[in-house]
């Protein structure tokens, strides 16, 4: 008798299941400005894990988030495809501020969300958190990546 073969959704759900492992889960990520915020973040700095980001996620906790680590500044361009929940994007330099951020971005859009100009990283959060929070354009990243957080 031979093995019946698991549908095509499962073998691609857990491809990015893999993929996703693959993320550094759970690193401590503060934000500095007018007030000071901590979050629980997940780590995409593979072109594997950047290319899956969030995408197919149903939520994202409150105090969570994801980092794209390009480990060197570099224009970067995203967009929300298969992205089933509204982010915000906050793009960091290579001193560790935020030079740009993008508020509520739309899922599944295919339009393009430009840094700016060359940046470090990538910052996803759930929409609205930025402005929920007062976080803004200059505030201070502190993150293992970038050997700034301190304990």
């Amino acid at each position: 008798m031979r093995a019946a073969r698991p549908p095509i959704v499962v073998v691609l759900f857990l491809a990015l299941a893999a993929t996703a492992a693959f993320a550094q889960a759970g690193t401590r990520l503060v934000i500095e400005g007018e007030r000071r915020h901590a979050f629980t973040v997940e780590v995409a700095a593979t072109d594997e894990t950047r290319q899956v980001g969030l995408m197919f996620r149903k939520s994202l906790a409150a105090d969570a988030g994801m980092l794209f680590d390009y480990q060197t500044p570099q224009p970067v361009a995203m967009w929300m495809k298969n992205t089933l929940i509204p982010l915000d994007m906050l793009f960091i330099g290579a001193d560790s501020r935020i030079s740009r951020i993008a508020e509520r971005t739309v899922p599944h859009s295919l339009a393009t969300i430009d840094s700016g100009g060359p940046v470090r990283a990538v910052l996803e959060l759930n929409a609205g958190t930025a402005a929920r929070l007062g976080i803004k354009v200059g505030d201070l990243v502190r993150h293992a990546a970038f050997k700034n957080l301190t304990p």
